[in-house]
C-alpha cells in the first residue's frame, strides 16, 4: 500500500519538517459541559452565516435563557447535524452553544489551525459520513478515529491560521462592498423609477422634467412564450453550426446578457421553440421569474422564457431591462397574480402591466446609469469569487 503523503504541496518559507499524523481525538478535546450560565450569549445555528463562519447578528443582544454547552474563547463550534451546511465558527468570547454542536478544544494546537483544518475537503468527507438520513448528522466515532496530518512546529501552525484569517478578513470585506453597491442599486431604482400612483421619479438627471406616459405594456412590445421541441434530446446536436439553445444555466454570474450557449439543436427544432435575436429581451417566467436579459446572439428558447421583442423602437434596450428589474415591475405581477404569489409568468399577466416611458434621451441616461452600475457589480463579484477560489486552492495545497 502506498504510504500517505505527509507535506502539504505549499508551505511557508523556514519549514522543512514532516508533518505527523493524528488522530483527531488527540487534536481536539470535545467539550461537553451542559450550562444555562446566566450573562453567557447564547449561539445557535440561525445565527451563524452558513460557509463564513460570521455571526449574523449581536447575539449579546439575544434574550435566551436556554441551555447548551458552554464554550471559552477560542474553541471551535462545528455543526454536526447536516454539516453539509457548514456550521462553523471561531469563538472570540466565552458562551453557550444551542443544538446540535460538537464543541472542540486544541489540545497543545493552535487553534486557528484547527479551525481552518475542518474546512478541508479531508474534514469534510469523514464529518460527512453520517448518521441519519433526513436528519444526518456527523458521526464522532468516525471522525475522532480519523488521522490528519499537521506540522509538528507551533509556529508554522499559527501562520497558516492566521494566513487564512487573513484570507477571511480580505473575503469579508470585499462581500460587504458588493452588498453595500447592491443595496445602492436596489435604492436607486426604488428612486429613478416613479412609485405606484406618480408619474415622475424621485431622483432625476437635470434637463429633464414633465410626466412620464403610462402605458399597458402589451401595446408597446410583442411578449410571446418560448416553447420546447419534445423529447428534446432527438434534436440536440453537437454541430457547431446547429441553433443555440437557451437556457437558465447559459446566464453568466453578473452578466445581463446571454453571449453563448452550452447546448444546440437542429434546425428542425426551431419548428417546434420560438426564435430570438439578438437585442431582444427574454424574461424567465419560473424559477427566479421576472429576471431579464437582452440576447447577445440568436437562438431559440424554452418554455422557461418569455420573449420581449421591441418592435416599435419605443425603449432604450438597457432602460427596458432596467424597468423589468424594478420593484415597480415586480409588484405588479404580485397584484395581477390569483392570491398574490406569482409562481409562474405568463405572456398575458406580463401584458397587462402598466408600463410608465420617458423621451428616448433620459432612458438613455437612465440604462446608461444602470449599466455602469451593473459593471461596477460585475467587478466586485468577480473580485469577490476569485478570493473565495483562491481560498478553497489554498485549503486543497496548504493541508494534507
Amino acid at each position: 500500500m502506498a504510504e500517505k503523503k505527509n507535506l502539504p504541496e505549499i508551505r511557508f518559507n523556514g519549514f522543512s519538517e514532516q508533518w505527523e499524523a493524528n488522530e483527531f481525538s488527540l487534536m481536539v478535546t470535545r467539550i461537553s459541559s451542559i450550562s444555562g450560565k446566566v450573562g453567557l450569549p447564547r449561539v445557535e445555528y440561525e445565527d451563524i452565516i452558513s460557509g463564513k463562519g460570521e455571526l449574523n447578528k449581536n447575539i449579546y443582544q439575544k434574550d435566551s435563557s436556554k441551555i447548551g454547552i458552554e464554550f471559552d474563547n477560542g474553541d471551535v463550534l462545528y455543526g454536526k447535524l447536516r454539516p453539509y451546511l457548514k456550521n462553523w465558527l471561531l469563538s472570540s468570547f466565552n458562551g453557550i452553544a444551542v443544538g446540535d454542536f460538537w464543541v472542540l478544544r486544541a489540545i497543545e494546537i493552535n487553534s486557528k489551525f484547527i479551525y481552518y483544518l475542518i474546512q478541508t475537503s479531508t474534514y469534510e468527507t469523514a464529518a460527512n459520513q453520517s448518521t441519519g438520513t433526513k436528519m444526518p448528522r456527523s458521526d464522532w466515532n468516525v471522525v475522532s478515529k480519523t488521522e490528519f496530518f499537521i506540522p509538528k512546529i507551533k509556529k508554522e501552525q499559527s501562520q497558516i491560521g492566521t494566513y487564512f484569517q487573513h484570507l477571511d478578513h480580505l473575503i469579508t470585506l470585499q462581500q460587504s462592498k458588493y452588498d453595500k453597491l447592491v443595496n445602492v442599486k436596489k435604492a436607486m431604482l426604488e428612486k429613478m423609477f416613479p412609485k405606484e400612483g406618480a408619474d415622475v421619479p424621485e431622483i432625476r438627471f437635470k434637463g429633464f422634467n414633465g410626466a412620464w406616459e403610462e402605458r399597458k405594456f402589451g401595446k408597446c412590445v410583442l411578449i410571446q412564450r418560448g416553447g420546447s421541441p419534445r423529447p428534446i434530446e432527438n434534436f440536440m446536436t453537437d454541430d457547431e453550426n446547429g441553433i443555440n439553445w437557451i437556457k437558465i444555466g447559459d446566464v453568466a454570474i453578473g452578466s445581463r446578457y446571454i453571449t453563448k450557449t452550452k447546448e444546440k439543436i437542429i434546425s428542425e427544432g426551431e419548428k417546434h421553440s420560438r426564435k430570438v435575436q439578438k437585442g431582444d429581451l427574454i424574461l424567465s417566467n419560473s424559477m427566479s421569474f421576472g429576471r431579464p436579459y437582452i440576447m447577445a446572439i440568436d437562438g431559440c428558447i424554452h418554455d422557461g422564457w418569455l420573449l420581449i421583442r421591441d418592435e416599435k423602437k419605443m425603449f432604450d434596450l438597457e432602460y427596458l431591462l432596467q424597468l423589468l428589474s424594478s420593484d415597480y415591475m415586480l409588484n405588479q405581477y404580485r397584484a395581477l397574480a390569483s392570491g398574490g404569489v406569482v409562481i409562474n409568468l405568463n405572456s398575458e399577466l406580463v401584458q397587462s402591466t402598466n408600463v410608465l416611458i420617458p423621451n428616448k434621451d433620459e432612458q438613455h441616461k437612465i440604462g446608461y446609469f444602470f449599466t455602469h452600475l451593473d459593471h461596477l457589480l460585475t467587478l466586485h463579484q468577480q473580485e469577490l469569487e476569485k478570493l473565495k477560489n483562491i481560498k478553497k486552492a489554498c485549503l486543497e495545497k496548504m493541508f494534507v
